[in-house]
């Protein structure tokens, strides 16, 4: 096909993309929320409550990271360093994972990660979230949280895999002939994303 085909072609499935993404945004307006504990988590200070993490805002967002033997989960955390000034605007941001605290800090350190980490170690809070795989392991995605008084609401969530919508990497090297590629760490699926 032509250039200005293809282009016309790709433009037009960019339009409908966007046309769901209203529907799914309209959708979800109609959520009635699911309320849930307020958890005891931990950090490199000691335990903090899901309730700390909203700081003064009235909306949560927490990433389900599956911790440091992800790739996957460090790429996509690598993007939130560049959102994360804009993020916090708007919302409480933080990222969980199974990983203690110290494990945490020294990994966030060598990343250059500037946003807060919490440990969910020891707690039901990745499994009650649904971010647990059938043989126990750790699924990554994100939830969003709303504080209604003292109240802490479940308005949305959702998983993640490789090629979704939270890495814009994938999106750009969709772009290049030949796609992804055989670009290191993603020539096969990880075990660790593919929720056995």
């Amino acid at each position: 096909m032509k250039y200005a085909d293809v282009n016309g072609k790709l433009a037009d499935y960019r339009r409908q993309i966007a046309r769901i993404r209203e529907r799914m945004r309209d959708t979800l307006a109609e959520v009635e929320p699911e309320e849930v504990s307020d958890y005891e988590l931990a950090d490199t200070d000691g335990k903090v409550r899901l309730s700390d993490l909203f700081g003064e805002h009235e909306d949560l967002i927490v990433v389900h990271n599956m911790g440091v033997t992800c790739s996957y989960c460090t790429l996509w955390a690598d993007g939130y360093n560049g959102i994360h000034q804009h993020v916090v605007t708007r919302a409480g941001f933080a990222v969980s994972s199974p990983d203690r605290p110290a494990v945490q800090k020294k990994f966030a350190e060598s990343r250059g990660w500037k946003f807060p980490m919490v440990s969910h170690a020891g707690t039901s809070f990745a499994k009650d979230m649904g971010y647990t795989s059938t043989h126990g392991g750790w699924l990554p995605g994100v939830s969003v949280f709303r504080r209604e008084g003292d109240a802490i609401l479940r308005v949305s969530d959702t998983g993640f895999s490789p090629g979704d919508d939270f890495c814009p990497l994938w999106h750009f090297f969709d772009m290049l002939p030949g796609g992804v590629g055989a670009w290191p760490g993603v020539i096969t699926k990880p075990t660790c994303c593919s929720g056995d």
